[in-house]
């Protein structure tokens, strides 16, 4: 039994929950302009790889000047694509991540920006409810990197993202109706949160305050981008053998199981690729079996010998699907209100849109 999508969710051209066994193709990729802040390792690398080798044009942007270099570089010689770039970003600086957006503008192909995907993170030892010395008279400032790089970095890349992705020439609207294959140009937004975005996580509140403002960015901006013809999802990780998983978390995770690089970078393959996918969450976890509910949708398995839990062994689940099953009035209102304004674009609009996917302007 398929899930049904209701009045609120059609208006704010939410697709249908994802169906994770579906084909998808890491093809329809190919000539798309994306942006990755962060990409020099762990998820945003792997992203790159990926993308690269199907034919994408890249463009990483990193404080790290010489591994950026050298990762591109390295990139470059093993794929044979030319299109990758590396432009140097501190996230945390409104004029950097300016200036990495017009020269990345600048390296597209086709003059033009399809994706960006918003993952430079840090994780670090956070003193926030442990201030040190507690004899002084004065307190000292905490340290509030973690927060500037998590939340405030990611804030300034979707409010560039939504300033540039509604220009990509040749682009048109997203829609849950648009054929993946055959969409060459996009305007997607990729956000990457954690588990940390779903749940408590002890000792680092920082981390743990930044990433879930990072979903209430997502569960806010879901209902109301289709009124620029962007699409956004997001990815929320478990912790996953990356350098961003510290030795002493490593010691309290043991024999729990960690997430794959691989199902991370599956998981926003999909999301990145297919672009009829619009306003939904990929969680990404250790592998575990699985089973489909109700409405069909796969979810894990409570236990391996329950009864249904015949479905294919998976680490990536969807997450908050229900938020507009069941839709207060001041969302629903907002959701219409902006329909209308999406509706009275009309012609001139749609001409509009026309005239940049024939004439690429």
């Amino acid at each position: 039994m398929a899930a049904q999508l209701n009045p609120t969710q059609v208006r704010m051209k939410q697709s249908p929950p994802i169906d994770i066994t579906k084909p998808c193709s890491d093809s329809w990729v190919k000539g798309r302009h994306i942006l990755i802040t962060g990409g020099v390792g762990g998820f945003g690398a792997g992203f790159a790889a990926r993308w690269a080798a199907a034919g994408a044009s890249i463009v990483v942007g990193d404080i790290n000047v010489a591994k950026g270099e050298e990762f591109v570089n390295s990139l470059r010689e093993e794929l044979g694509n030319p299109n990758i770039h590396f432009v140097r970003c501190n996230v945390t600086e409104w004029d950097s991540q300016v200036a990495f957006f017009k020269e990345s503008l600048k390296l597209s192909p086709h003059g033009g920006i399809d994706a960006v995907v918003a993952n430079a993170g840090i994780a670090k030892p956070d003193d926030l409810a442990n201030p040190y010395d507690l004899g002084l008279d004065e307190p000292r400032r905490p340290d509030l990197s973690v927060t500037d790089v998590n939340l405030y970095g990611v804030l300034y890349t979707v409010h560039l993202a939504m300033f540039y992705l509604p220009k990509n020439p040749g682009s048109v609207p997203s829609s849950p109706d648009r054929d993946p294959s055959g969409t060459t140009r996009d305007r997607h937004i990729l956000l990457v949160g954690s588990m940390a975005s779903l749940a408590p996580i002890a000792v680092q509140p920082q981390y743990g305050a930044a990433k879930h403002g990072v979903l209430g960015l997502f569960r806010s901006l879901r209902s109301t981008t289709f009124v620029h013809g962007v699409r956004i999802n997001m990815i929320c990780p478990y912790f996953v053998e990356t350098s961003i998983v510290t030795r002493p978390a490593r010691v309290l995770l043991a024999g729990t199981g960690l997430g794959q690089v691989g199902d991370v970078v599956e998981a926003a393959t999909r999301l990145t690729a297919d672009a009829s996918i619009c306003g939904r969450a990929l969680c990404i976890g250790p592998p575990a079996k699985s089973m489909r509910d109700a409405n069909g949708i796969l979810i894990p398995a409570v236990r391996e010998d329950a009864e249904g839990a015949d479905g294919p062994e998976t680490g990536i689940w969807e997450c908050y699907a229900e938020d507009f099953q069941l839709v207060e009035t001041w969302t629903r209102r907002w959701v219409i209100i902006f329909s209308y304004i999406e509706a009275a674009r009309g012609w001139a609009g749609w001409g509009r849109d026309v005239v940049r996917a024939v004439f690429g302007v």
